[in-house]
């Protein structure tokens, strides 16, 4: 990404990462929606109720498979050989053993996590086994994440999206076999999930093994080298321990909704599905920036990745804004295909109304922080993530939901903390010498 025209590099490179991040989309939306439409509101309260609780943890890993990444395309942006293979094969190992751990931590502190979470008694069974089942598969998810951040950072974005969709076909098929031909349970969706990460896992480490380039890895060379590792953390901690508090206030967001009934459940969590697609331009772009940011800075062409970062950020706000708008005036009839209850439905419009015309923020938000990353700023995003969207959006709420009893409060706490990020990130953005050019062999 640091030759050639900048506009088309950075859309070849995001296509795919779209088109891969709508199937996981589908995917997810087919859980909950064969969950709704097969076993009814209460299990659909129970398996959207645990939604923030897993991103706990996947989004912890996510963020420092972020680290990886920005590690990696450094060093392949400069011709790093030595280094980016050590970054590779400790990644692998460092995130499996990882992984291990907190699959089985997740899986017995499910049922402990969710009680914390206020979920009503009526939900919690069905709940408990969606989540525990998850979390017990939660290594796959981490595996999946390294090997794709390991092919994006070298700019490798086709074959990521080709197994992702393999494994979104898959998810779909067995969610339908299980619960609607087996009669199984919610347990039966997280299953699917698992399954199919799993066999997409295979997939990515067999590409990995036999392509023929310098990023090839070997089963000799796998092993932790403590530099390496120290190197990693040092990049993805602060987007992983950022994504986990983010993922800790959206999980008191949840123990507010939560309150207010199954119905607001049920309705906050099908909408909650349906504005994931309006972030996949968000995700596409976050991920495209940071690699081209990091691969060109690698390379010492500033210059090139700020004209990269103005392209990147514009169309992913105009997008996201612009798919946005037609959410809100289809929202009841998206959300109407996930419950038959009036009540459900009605928070379910009710949330669309209040966030669909900010998602511009939200993409402003994350863009930003993704090239920040990418140029091994990660701790001033993080930062102000942690402040608006964890400190100021938990505050908010204890203070104004008891008073006012109004689910309303719940909704507008997240276009009030976009703005806030937004700003704090675009002065930072404007006032720092973000794009001083660092060598990977430097930085290492």
């Amino acid at each position: 990404m640091t030759e050639g025209p900048i506009a088309k590099q950075i859309v070849v490179f995001a296509i795919p990462l779209f088109l891969g991040n709508l199937f996981q989309q589908l995917y997810n939306t087919a859980d909950t929606f064969a969950v709704g439409n097969l076993l009814g509101d209460d299990a659909l309260a129970g398996v959207s109720s645990s939604g923030s609780l897993i991103f706990l943890l996947v989004g912890f890993f996510s963020g420092i498979a972020m680290g990886a990444g920005v590690v990696i395309a450094r060093c392949f942006g400069a011709g790093d050989v030595v280094n980016m293979r050590k970054a590779i094969h400790t990644s692998i190992v460092a995130f499996f053993i990882a992984g291990v751990v907190f699959s089985v931590a997740g899986a017995f502190g499910a049922e402990t996590m969710l009680v914390l979470m206020r979920t009503p008694k009526e939900v919690l069974p069905q709940a408990t086994e969606y989540v525990r089942i998850y979390f017990a598969g939660l290594v796959t998810m981490v595996m999946y994440n390294v090997c794709m951040g390991i092919m994006q950072a070298v700019g490798d974005s086709r074959h990521p999206l080709y197994y992702l969709i393999f494994s979104s076909l898959l998810n779909i098929a067995l969610d339908y076999l299980f619960i609607g031909a087996f009669k199984m349970g919610v347990g039966a969706a997280a299953a699917a999930t698992v399954i199919s990460q799993f066999l997409s896992v295979c997939l990515c480490m067999a590409r990995l093994l036999r392509v023929k380039t310098d990023y090839r890895v070997s089963i000799k060379e796998l092993k932790i080298d403590r530099h390496m590792l120290g190197m990693i953390l040092k990049y993805g901690l602060p987007s992983g321990f950022q994504n986990s508090v983010i993922s800790i206030a959206n999980v008191v967001v949840q123990s507010h909704i939560n309150l207010f009934g199954p119905e607001a459940m049920a309705g906050c969590g099908a909408y909650a599905k349906i504005e994931g697609f309006a972030f996949l331009p968000v995700t596409c772009f976050s991920a495209a920036l940071t690699t081209f940011v990091g691969q060109n800075l690698g390379a010492s062409k500033p210059e090139r990745a700020k004209k990269g970062t103005r392209f990147g950020i514009i169309t992913a706000v105009l997008l996201a804004e612009a798919i946005g708008g037609l959410i809100l005036l289809s929202a009841p009839f998206l959300i109407d295909a996930f419950t038959e209850s009036p009540e459900a439905l009605k928070f379910g419009v009710d949330k669309a109304r209040i966030c669909c015309g900010f998602f511009f923020l939200c993409a402003l938000c994350h863009c930003l922080a993704a090239v920040l990353r990418g140029a091994g700023k990660a701790v001033v995003p993080m930062t102000a993530m942690l402040v608006c969207w964890c400190v100021i959006r938990v505050t908010i709420l204890f203070i104004t939901v008891p008073l006012l009893g109004m689910i309303d409060i719940v909704n507008w706490v997240y276009p009030i903390t976009w703005s806030l990020c937004a700003s704090a990130l675009i002065i930072y953005y404007f006032a720092a010498d973000w794009a001083k050019p660092r060598p990977a062999g430097e930085a290492l």
